[in-house]
């Protein structure tokens, strides 16, 4: 077993952030029912020293384990950032301590980073889309036709 995997072995073993924060100032949802991927993320703010910063990070995800072990790292490193500081994470950096994504991994590490962008866009809208379901689950059985919002990745 290559040394990602024992990290993604260990991140799954152990994740960090699961489940909802009930009272979010943001909440970002993305991927598509027809491959099986997706994530949501919540992120709650504090001000720190003038500065409106993430205090806490949370994630819900159905996809393979290599999304769930970013998503976890991710939630970690999002903690005491700016929302502008927070934007200017790529996939591979939001991936922590995994190290490197391989070749075929990297759409793991861009789902966790779309799921953010689309918090952090709903976070400057100052509410919490009302349109999100309670739960990813429920998202994929309400959609009509198999559609969820794509969110771009740059």
């Amino acid at each position: 077993m290559s040394d990602f995997e024992n990290k993604v072995h260990e991140a799954l073993a152990n994740p960090r952030n699961q489940g909802e924060i009930a009272d979010a100032d943001a909440v970002g949802t993305v991927g598509s029912p027809e491959c099986g991927d997706m994530l949501r993320m919540w992120l709650k703010f504090t001000e720190k020293d003038g500065k409106r910063v993430i205090d806490r990070a949370s994630f819900q995800a159905f996809g393979c384990q290599t999304a769930i072990a970013v998503a976890s790292m991710a939630t970690e490193l999002l903690k005491g950032k700016t929302a502008e500081e927070a934007k200017q994470l790529s996939a591979q950096e939001l991936a922590g301590d995994l190290g490197t994504l391989p070749p075929m991994k990297i759409h793991c590490g861009q789902l966790v980073e779309g799921a953010l962008r689309n918090a952090l866009d709903a976070s400057a809208a100052t509410t919490p889309s009302d349109d999100a379901a309670p739960t990813l689950a429920a998202d994929m059985h309400r959609m009509t036709g198999g559609r969820v919002r794509i969110v771009p990745l740059e």
